[in-house]
């Protein structure tokens, strides 16, 4: 692993601490919530976990698409972020993994249990592993580039 020699600071911060890896922790753990309430109403056929999962899925699209601008100010703004590949994949990917997301809320709203439990599962099973992809890569821009990392305490 490289050594990092300029710190990177985010532009969308509060008090030096970045907005961006604070905001996301709530909308991904929903989003992975997702996928074991759509096998719990595959596999027992309570409502009440098609309910759940419309929940889950609305506030994980919802608070990604928000925690995403904080992203989005700093690609933007910052040079030296945005002159990263590992940036850009990283945003790519998760606006892939936010569309997919949202339509997967848009599908259920309508009505939760109207057909939409394996359509909605594969969609949960590829938002996870979109997921996983931008996670990787946002780990890669903090600890191999020092995105938002004060590296001179």
């Amino acid at each position: 692993m490289a050594e990092i020699n300029e710190p990177i600071v985010s532009r969308a911060a509060i008090a030096g601490h970045p907005l961006h890896p604070m905001m996301i922790h709530f909308p991904v753990a929903a989003l992975l919530g997702l996928v074991a309430s759509d096998l719990a109403y595959l596999w027992l056929g309570d409502p009440f976990w098609a309910r759940a999962s419309l929940w889950l899925v609305g506030v994980g699209a919802f608070g990604g698409w928000i925690a995403s601008v904080a992203g989005l100010v700093d690609l933007l703004t910052v040079t030296s972020i945005r002159q990263k590949i590992t940036a850009w994949c990283h945003a790519i990917i998760a606006v892939m993994m936010l569309s997919l997301a949202s339509l997967n809320w848009l599908l259920r709203y309508a009505g939760p249990e109207q057909g939409m439990e394996n359509w909605g599962l594969y969609l949960s099973l590829l938002t996870a592993v979109l997921i996983a992809l931008a996670a990787y890569l946002g780990g890669r821009l903090v600890y191999e580039h020092g995105v938002g990392v004060d590296t001179n305490s």
